[in-house]
């Protein structure tokens, strides 16, 4: 893979059945405000970020800045909308990217009201098969505090492999006690 990801030509934006996955764009952030801030209770223990509600001008600076962070190939976070209703439903992406191999992780949250309706699953698997046949990626991973049901439950659905349990490998960001992180992969 080639050392300079910022000369990738990368889509922004890509679909599934019903949601249109794109990189944050300027003017973004009132629709994500309003998802955020509807989604705080069950954001909170899994989400560092969501331990206040944002301003509106908290939510446009972080799409604002997501997008010049997509552009640079150095993060690819997305937004995940509805395309029968616009809707914003969520929140996704491609994290803690290694090129040199190519590996991502993939990242979710779904707004409290699209909650159980397959989303979160219909995005992970557009965006794994995103990684592998656009990015070349070998391995995505999917990483959640073994707490986590729902999110490991996506990753289960998903086909993704539980690879192993990482014990007391990081504070959970609430109650600052030691967590365990679940690790799962899908490889080429």
């Amino acid at each position: 893979m080639t050392q300079r990801p910022i000369l990738l030509d990368i889509p922004d934006a890509f679909e599934s059945e019903r949601l249109l996955l794109r990189a944050p764009r300027p003017g973004d952030g009132e629709a994500l405000n309003a998802a955020v801030i509807e989604s705080l209770t069950e954001l909170r223990p899994w989400m560092p970020w969501a331990m206040q509600a944002p301003t509106q001008a908290d939510s446009e600076e972080y799409v604002r800045r997501a997008a010049v962070r997509y552009a640079a190939r150095e993060d690819l976070p997305l937004l995940l909308w509805c395309k029968a209703t616009g809707a914003l439903v969520g929140g996704s992406g491609m994290h803690r990217i290694d090129w040199t191999v190519p590996a991502v992780e993939i990242g979710y949250w779904v707004r409290t009201s699209r909650a159980g309706q397959g989303y979160i699953t219909e995005a992970v698997n557009a965006i794994t098969t995103f990684a592998f046949d656009v990015l070349g990626a070998h391995r995505v991973e999917i990483r959640c505090d073994e707490r986590n049901v729902r999110s490991a439950a996506v990753a289960r659905r998903a086909g993704f492999d539980l690879e192993g349990i990482l014990r007391n490998e990081a504070r959970q960001h609430v109650s600052l006690e030691l967590r365990n992180t679940m690790v799962f992969a899908r490889v080429r």
